[in-house]
């Protein structure tokens, strides 16, 4: 009897462990099966939020594009009181969406996404391209890059290198190449690649651009530090004096700036200097939910045609991937 009693006892405890293991079981696979499916809304979720952002962004684009198109259709001098030079500041997406008559959506995810942007003149910097000219070193932009790097401290070694380097990268002679010829950088950050140092380029960063050809700089939008640099017999009191009367008006032509000036012999020539421009860089930000998520995109303006040369786009913080 005790022997029977034992063995009872023994399955009884057997039947339990074996009905724990199988509760244990059928908990983990149906925890499995709940993170596979929490997995899946989540991967959903953000394809949906970057689709979204980039239909976003790419209208935000075109918007600026039409801005621009119709600034060159009403003419004059390109000036930061235009309406293209006004920053947009951060402000629900849902706001445009109710300004537009025709637009039915009523998705509540248009009032958790937030929109900003910004358009910048590229001409209102030092455009390196402009340092080589018909495969020779452009003396007065040679000139006006080197008081530059005096103003603001940059070792002149530098300015040597880089201008040797992009004389080579932009070699067309079949006769005479350059031996080892260094890449030809298509973006600032690529600057590095003909001798800058990433802390000069990071000083050099808000006075300069690259740009495919040759620009005059925008009297009307350069900061005094460009204005000092791109005009020979400037100093920085004049450059800044400059920079405050054009606040009250701006300049509409060369004759404008020159007068001001007040030299007999004008410093200005339209190979250097301008009060319109074609390069201007269009910024985006999209805010939605948790992600932000920023595009960068260099349009260049010929007559009523705005045409994007290339963009750029990434979450804040991350290494953005061109976009041609």
């Amino acid at each position: 009897m005790k022997c029977g009693a034992a063995t009872v006892r023994a399955q009884a405890g057997a039947a339990l462990l074996m009905a724990m293991l199988t509760v244990a079981l059928v908990a983990s696979l149906a925890a499995g099966a709940l993170w596979q499916q929490w997995r899946s809304v989540e991967v959903e979720t953000a394809e949906r939020a970057r689709v979204q952002s980039l239909w976003v962004l790419t209208g935000a684009l075109d918007w600026a594009r039409l801005i621009l198109r119709e600034d060159a259709r009403s003419g004059g001098a390109d000036h930061l009181a235009e309406p293209w030079a006004v920053p947009l500041a951060e402000a629900r997406l849902s706001t445009f969406l109710a300004a537009d008559k025709t637009s039915t959506s009523d998705d509540d995810s248009a009032s958790q996404a937030f929109l900003s942007g910004l358009i910048t003149d590229l001409q209102s910097r030092l455009n390196v391209t402009n340092l080589i000219e018909a495969d020779k070193v452009s003396e007065p932009s040679q000139r006006a890059f080197a008081k530059l790097f005096e103003r603001l401290g940059l070792p002149p070694g530098e300015l040597t290198a880089l201008t040797e380097n992009l004389r080579q990268a932009l070699n067309t002679n079949p006769d005479n190449p350059a031996p080892q010829a260094p890449l030809l950088p298509q973006r600032v950050d690529q600057l590095v690649w003909l001798g800058l140092s990433p802390g000069t380029l990071a000083v050099l960063r808000p006075y300069i651009t690259l740009l495919p050809v040759r620009t005059p700089v925008n009297l009307n939008t350069a900061s005094a530090t460009v204005l000092y640099a791109c005009i020979p017999s400037l100093d920085m009191a004049l450059a800044q004096r400059l920079v405050s009367a054009r606040q009250n008006a701006h300049f509409r032509s060369l004759a404008d700036a020159a007068a001001l000036i007040g030299q007999t012999t004008s410093p200005l020539n339209e190979t250097l200097h301008s009060v319109n421009t074609n390069f201007l860089e269009i910024q985006g930000r999209l805010r939605l939910d948790q992600t932000v998520i920023e595009e960068r995109s260099v349009v260049q303006r010929d007559g009523l045609s705005v045409k994007t040369l290339w963009r750029e786009r990434g979450n804040q913080g991350d290494q953005t991937a061109p976009l041609q």
